[in-house]
């Protein structure tokens, strides 16, 4: 698109999930309530696994990071979501905005990479259990996480960059109670099609990969489950990546309904619904899918209380 004489933006304006003052103050609260329930479950989470030795395997060190990049999601929203629910023009600085686009990337992309690695070693784990920890060594464990955080900072570093190289002009409003990079391609008064096709390139490339990784682990692991003869062996089996295997379909799912559906169906309104499960609801529900699914980390739970609970005595 040709630049004119216009105006640059310097700050953006979201129009957050409703105009109306009654239904904002609900959304308040719930949403305080959600981020409290999401800061509490995961950075206990991360605590439990901490001090809790029997916790120490290379499942609950991912889950560790899981919880993590969890938390650190939902922080770069839902704090500015609580704000702006409090004002009456939700505006931000470009330069705020440009590290909230950042951030959000940075989730997505440690999200898919963590789940994609807890499908890996879900698969060592249940198809080659005598070699497990050989295979999942500390080391590999470090490395895979580490290479993770790097990439997926990098990836949402280079696209925040290309998107605020942008040119932005006239309208700076956002359709959004978050700042993504997807929606202000819409707003950009310049040319489009490098960061269109980088968007592409990159988002296809990360979710095919993570996916065909997971779907890969999973195909094995449902072979290698199928084999077991007792009912109680394939029962316990199949427990050590059940709440696994929920939280992927629920992130999946998600990123379905939210990129997937066709435009005859497309909704505004459906969109935001998609968003705030994607970047509020799923960061609060998986520490409690791992916590009340999982035995070994309610036994751990037990253990920590009754140790706290008898000392106070």
């Amino acid at each position: 698109m040709a630049k004119g004489n216009h105006s640059a933006v310097t700050e953006f304006i979201l129009l957050g999930l409703t105009d109306n003052p009654e239904l904002q103050a609900v959304l308040f609260c719930v949403f305080l309530l959600i981020y409290l329930v999401t800061v509490l479950g995961n950075l206990g989470l991360i605590v439990l696994i901490q001090i809790s030795p029997q916790l120490h395997t290379p499942m609950y060190f991912f889950l560790c990071h899981l919880a993590f990049v969890d938390f650190y999601g939902t922080s770069a929203i839902t704090p500015n979501t609580l704000v702006n629910s409090l004002r009456e023009i939700k505006s931000m600085p470009f330069y705020a905005r440009a590290t909230q686009v950042c951030c959000f990337i940075t989730f997505s992309v440690w999200e898919l990479l963590m789940l994609s690695v807890m499908a890996y070693d879900r698969y060592v784990a249940i198809c080659s259990p005598l070699l497990y920890i050989i295979l999942m060594s500390k080391k590999l464990c470090i490395q895979l996480v580490t290479s993770s955080y790097i990439y997926g900072f990098t990836v949402g570093l280079i696209q925040t960059m290309v998107t605020f190289h942008m040119s932005f002009c006239d309208s700076n409003v956002v359709n959004q109670f978050y700042c993504d990079d997807v929606p202000l391609i819409a707003l950009a008064c310049s040319d489009t099609q490098v960061k269109e096709l980088m968007l592409l390139i990159i988002a296809g490339f990360n979710v095919f990969c993570s996916l065909i990784i997971v779907l890969i682990s999973y195909g094995f692991i449902v072979f290698a489950i199928l084999k077991i003869h007792s009912a109680a062996g394939r029962q316990k089996a199949f427990s050590t990546c059940a709440s696994h295997l929920f939280s992927i379909t629920m992130y999946y799912g998600t990123l379905s309904f939210m990129y997937l559906h066709p435009k005859s169906s497309h909704s505004l309104d459906k969109d935001k619904f998609a968003s705030v499960f994607y970047a509020v609801v799923i960061p609060m529900l998986n520490p409690l899918i791992y916590s009340l699914r999982n035995q070994e980390v309610k036994n751990a739970f037990k253990k920590i209380f009754e140790k706290v609970y008898s000392s106070n005595r």
